[in-house]
């Protein structure tokens, strides 16, 4: 799920992987549904790619909503992340993260991920986990061959019936450029 999840610089909010365009990416707003074009000069990021910094190794971020969306029962934070001073946001953090790096995870990338998890709980994301990226995955491969499968089948009809057509012009002189 959080692969096809976009964090887009510049704009707010996050949005979900429509569609792929040749130079650009068309994405719907998770804040109010809209659709627009990221082009290839935004700075794109999915959410799948994101992890946060802890004393041992790295924890992606999808081990880190889930902790969060635990604590909070996968209802919207208690904290008002606007509102919350540096230190309240830190002490919130180590409720369902107490080994993140203190030094390296600044009070703003706390504020982005309180407000990125109440987002996805807005618009009904609820299992952050990997296997629902790979199951997710797999299903969209599936689409996709089952288009390439339809667009081949497709493909010789209408050859056939452009040779048809071509065939038909010739005999009646129908559509011929008159000299």
């Amino acid at each position: 799920m959080l692969k096809n999840i976009l964090s887009i610089s510049g704009k707010p909010g996050l949005f979900k992987l429509v569609s792929r365009g040749q130079n650009m990416l068309i994405v719907e707003s998770l804040l109010d549904g809209k659709r627009c074009p990221a082009y290839t000069r935004d700075k794109i990021v999915s959410l799948a790619e994101v992890s946060m910094y802890t004393t041992g190794e790295d924890i992606e971020l999808g081990e880190v909503l889930t902790k969060l969306g635990e604590k909070e029962g996968l209802k919207p934070a208690s904290i008002d992340h606007k509102k919350a001073d540096n230190d309240q946001l830190r002490e919130y953090f180590a409720t369902f993260l107490p080994d993140f790096d203190r030094d390296r995870v600044y009070p703003s990338d706390i504020r982005k991920l309180i407000s990125w998890y109440n987002i996805l709980i807005g618009a009904g994301f609820t299992d952050f986990s990997r296997k629902a990226d790979e199951e997710e995955g797999a299903d969209n491969i599936k689409e996709v061959k089952h288009e390439e499968k339809k667009e081949m089948k497709a493909q010789p009809k209408q050859v056939k019936t452009q040779k048809a057509a071509a065939k038909a012009t010739a005999k009646t002189g129908v559509g011929a450029k008159k000299g």
